[in-house]
């Protein structure tokens, strides 16, 4: 049987602003990096640089909205994304 398609993405909290309601932060994933804000109280979520972010989108925030009250600045965390990239 064949193992599932993974890769594994790291996250480094940069800044948690509650007055603001926006996080900001890095995510890192095989050979590509972006930074991200979470506007948490608009409900949207904006990363940079566009090349590649389709592939980080989606899975990025869905751990955002899970995670969302774990998440400190200054902290690091990882998810498994269902894909090899």
């Amino acid at each position: 049987m064949k193992a599932k398609p993974e890769t594994i993405a790291y996250v480094s909290i940069k800044e948690y602003c509650f007055l603001k309601k926006e996080l900001k932060g890095v995510v890192e994933a095989s050979d590509f990096k972006w930074q991200f804000i979470w506007s948490f109280g608009k409900g949207t979520l904006f990363v940079n640089p566009p090349l590649g972010r389709a592939l980080i989108e989606d899975a990025l925030l869905r751990f955002l909205l899970k995670k969302d009250y774990e998440l400190e600045s200054g902290n690091e965390y990882r998810f498994t994304i269902s894909a090899k990239f």
